[in-house]
């Protein structure tokens, strides 16, 4: 189930923006991951989904340009699923530690 790898990602938005696979679950598409913003990378699109995300951002700092407010190392946020959020924009750059997970409650 574990895997480890480094790559770009197109959940969050292209160019500057890199994920390291900590974990995935190829059944349920659960997953963990690192995902690092460059300094100065602002993306364009807002993002909606099917599942729960939870992040942490361990470093720097992220601005949601559809809330006008910006996350700083060291706070939290829940994602329940369709909730949109998004675009973003991080001057000095940006360490993420995400999860996501589908609710399979019966």
């Amino acid at each position: 189930m574990a895997t480890s790898h480094r790559s770009a990602t197109s959940g969050a938005g292209g160019p500057g923006i890199e994920e390291k696979i900590l974990s995935r679950d190829p059944e349920t598409g659960d997953l963990t991951r690192l995902l690092r913003f460059a300094a100065g990378v602002e993306t364009t699109d807002t993002i909606r989904h099917d599942f729960w995300e939870e992040v942490f951002i361990v470093a720097g700092s992220l601005t949601d340009l559809g809330l006008q407010r910006t996350f700083n190392a060291g706070m939290y946020a829940c994602r329940p699923p369709g909730m949109p959020h998004g675009p973003y924009r991080s001057t000095s750059g940006a360490l993420l530690f995400e999860t996501r997970y589908r609710d399979r409650r019966a």
